[in-house]
């Protein structure tokens, strides 16, 4: 069976569905080549606090492949190299505590790290590359903005989501006449507001890649009268902003956050339709729906090809690398360029022609 490793296994940033569908693959891969593995709870807190640390084997993952969440908890607050940490005068520091991560990796005897993230979780992964914790890295964020792999698990699971509550909003708006707007999350990118618009029959969507002007939003709602069609729906990504506008965030944002928190433009794009075309018009933030739930059957299984793959190459040597999906087959590709690249939607996608094609309005036409 070859060298008899140690791995541990965490997750950053948001939770995302199928985050214990790649905890699986990578115990039961781990343990058929009789490795062991180690999960660190809510992100580097099991290597800040080992008594943080679970052994995980095949009995303690049974079962979990359906589970939304994750066995191990998540953390988007748990950047080591800027902890919140509270002093003797019980006052809140942002303190460097990566130093005290690699002493107890080094202490536990461990090999190697598989660090399940998104951008930000795997930049903070490639800094302890850096410092010599050897790491593989596996992609999650509902946002699928990564732009070394194809797709992201959690993404499909949140599209789905998205675009049922979309459906349902279809008739309640049609029986008050009203305009919904329907904010989703993404960040700086607008695929899940884009799939879903489509999906779901949006009238219009607003991306971050395509700034908008609300008054063509608000035409696209009034021409909907010309056919007899007395309400509407507007897809707004979390990210979105209108020409000459920012992103808008909420707040100042929690201290040692990896990143702003946005959220605010559906609340602002409804008020601007109702004001100009007189429409009873409400917003609706979906959140944290769309990270909830069992993964889709799509999402299951990427989630363990990614699990299992990456046991496979900590198997061929490979080290700091990050595990890609590029069909049919996974591969690896350097963590430093995965955690740098960021996936926009590309304006000239077969999904922005189709949109258009159905009469969708971006806002810029």
């Amino acid at each position: 069976m070859g060298e008899r490793l140690k791995i541990a296994v965490n997750s950053g940033g948001g939770d995302a569905p199928g985050l214990n569908a790649v905890i699986y693959a990578v115990t039961m891969a781990a343990d058929r080549r009789g490795w062991e593995v180690y999960g660190s709870h809510t992100g580097y807190a099991g290597l800040l606090d080992t008594d943080e640390m679970t052994r995980l084997t095949p009995e303690k993952v049974a079962g979990i492949v359906s589970l939304g969440g994750t066995i191990l908890g998540t953390t988007n607050k748990g950047d080591p190299f800027r902890m919140p940490v509270k002093n003797a005068a019980g006052d809140i520091e942002i303190r460097d505590v990566s130093g005290r991560i690699i002493t107890n990796f080094r202490r536990l005897g461990l090999d190697v790290l598989i660090a399940v993230g998104g951008d930000g979780s795997l930049r903070i992964a490639n800094r302890f590359a850096g410092m010599g914790i050897p790491v593989v890295g596996v992609p999650k964020t509902i946002d699928n903005d990564l732009a070394s792999t194809v797709i992201t698990f959690g993404f499909d699971t949140a599209v789905s989501t998205a675009t049922e509550a979309i459906d349902k909003l279809h008739s309640t708006a049609s029986a008050h006449e009203r305009v919904l707007v329907v904010e989703v999350m993404g960040r700086y990118a607008g695929w899940i507001a884009l799939n879903s618009g489509i999906s779901g029959s949006a009238d219009a969507i607003l991306i971050p890649e395509i700034p908008f002007d609300i008054d063509k939003v608000c035409e696209k709602i009034m021409g909907n009268e010309l056919h007899g069609k007395r309400y509407g729906i507007v897809v707004v990504a979390e990210g979105a902003a209108a020409e000459g506008g920012q992103m808008l965030q909420k707040g100042s944002g929690e201290e040692g956050r990896q990143e702003p928190l946005l959220g605010g433009i559906g609340e602002c794009v409804a008020r601007e339709i109702q004001q100009r075309t007189g429409k009873d018009t409400r917003s609706l933030v979906l959140g944290h729906l769309q990270r909830g739930g069992s993964p889709t059957t799509f999402d299951r299984l990427v989630a363990l090809r990614f699990g299992g793959a990456a046991v496979r190459f900590i198997a061929e040597g490979q080290r700091n690398v990050m595990v890609s999906l590029r069909p049919p087959n996974m591969v690896a590709v350097p963590l430093a360029e995965a955690a740098e690249k960021m996936k926009s939607v590309p304006l000239d996608s077969d999904q922005i022609s189709t949109a258009r094609d159905m009469g969708i309005s971006f806002g810029d036409e």
